[in-house]
C-alpha cells in the first residue's frame, strides 16, 4: 500500500494514475473524498494533515509513502513523518525542493525543505528526495491575464529557472516508492525539465501553443506581491520568492538529466506542458 499525500494537486494527481498503471494499491490523501474526482480504483481517504488525529488511520498498514509540503505545510509534514515511524511505513518519498541544493541557501524555500529533509533523515526510515526544480504548473498563475487579454505581467520576466512537467516529477517519484532494488534508497534526485527559459520565454512559449500573442509587462515586486496575495500566499512570502527571482535574471538555470536516468525517457519540454494544458490559456 503506497500513500499518497496531495493526492488532488498536480503532481499527487498523476502519480496516483502512475502508480495505479503499475498496479500498485493506492491510498489518496484528501479533505474531501466525495469531490475530490479521483479514480475509483484509489482508496480515497479523508485526511487533514494539520490535524494529527487523522494521522494514524490514514497511514495504518501502509509500506511507502509521499509526502508534499504543499499538502500541509512543514510543520505537518515533519507531523506525518512521526505518525508514518508509529504507522510502520518503511519508506517516504519526499517532495522536496532545487532550492536545497541550488542557489542561495538563505532563502524561505531551501530552510523549509530543508529542515523536512533533516526530519526524514532523522527518522531512521528509507528515504528518497525528489528536488524538483520550477514547476512549468506554476505557469497556470497566468492563465486568467493570457485569457483576457494576452498580457503577464511580472516583475521579473528575465528570471531563468528550467520548468519540470508535474508528469515528470510524479514518474521520478513513482519509480523510487516501487523501488525493488534498494537502487533509490538514500538518494537526492533533482529534477528540472530539459532546458533554461526565462519567464518571458514561457509566457511566448504559450502564445505560440494557443495561437495568440502574449507579452509580458514588467511590474515592481511590491505591485505585483500586493495584487496576488491571498490567505494561503501572503504578501510577505510573495515578496520572498519574487526577490528570489531577482537573483536569476541574467542567469541560466540548472538543467538535469534526472528524468531520463531514473525513467528511461528524456524530460517533457515547457512547449508539451504547454500542449497539455492549452485550454487553460484559452
Amino acid at each position: 500500500m503506497i500513500v499518497v499525500t496531495g493526492a488532488t494537486g498536480n503532481i499527487g494527481r498523476s502519480l496516483v494514475d502512475h502508480l495505479l498503471a503499475e498496479g500498485a494499491a493506492v491510498r489518496a490523501l484528501t479533505r474531501d473524498p466525495e469531490r475530490a474526482g479521483l479514480p475509483a480504483e484509489a482508496e480515497a481517504v479523508r485526511a487533514d494533515l494539520t490535524d494529527p488525529a487523522s494521522l494514524g488511520p490514514a497511514l495504518n498498514g501502509a509500506d511507502a509513502l509521499f509526502l508534499n509540503l504543499a499538502a500541509g505545510g512543514g510543520d505537518a509534514a515533519r507531523a506525518v513523518v512521526d505518525a508514518a515511524v508509529k504507522a510502520g511505513v518503511r519508506r517516504i518519498v519526499l517532495n522536496s525542493s532545487i532550492a536545497v541544493s541550488e542557489g542561495p541557501q538563505d532563502n524561505f524555500l531551501a530552510r523549509m525543505h530543508g529542515a523536512v529533509e533533516d526530519a526524514v533523515r532523522a527518522s531512521g526510515l528509507e528515504w528518497t528526495f525528489v528536488r524538483g526544480g520550477a514547476y512549468a504548473a506554476n505557469a497556470l498563475q497566468w492563465a486568467e491575464e493570457i485569457r483576457e487579454g494576452g498580457v503577464v505581467r511580472d516583475p521579473h520576466p528575465g528570471a531563468a529557472t528550467s520548468p519540470v512537467h508535474e508528469d515528470d516529477l510524479a514518474a521520478v517519484a513513482g519509480a523510487a516508492l516501487l523501488d525493488t532494488t534498494g537502487a533509490h534508497a538514500g538518494q537526492a534526485y533533482v529534477v528540472t525539465g530539459p532546458a533554461s527559459l526565462t519567464r518571458e520565454d514561457q509566457v511566448a512559449i504559450i502564445g505560440r501553443v494557443i495561437g495568440r500573442p502574449t507579452r509580458v509587462e514588467t511590474i515592481p515586486e511590491e505591485q505585483a506581491a500586493e495584487e496576488r496575495a491571498t490567505a494561503g500566499v501572503p504578501k510577505e512570502v510573495l515578496l520572498q520568492l519574487f526577490r528570489l527571482f531577482a537573483t536569476a535574471v541574467g542567469t541560466t538555470a540548472p538543467v538535469t538529466d534526472t528524468v531520463e536516468r531514473v525513467t528511461g525517457r528524456p524530460a517533457r519540454t515547457f512547449e508539451q506542458w504547454a500542449e497539455d494544458h492549452a485550454a487553460d490559456f484559452r
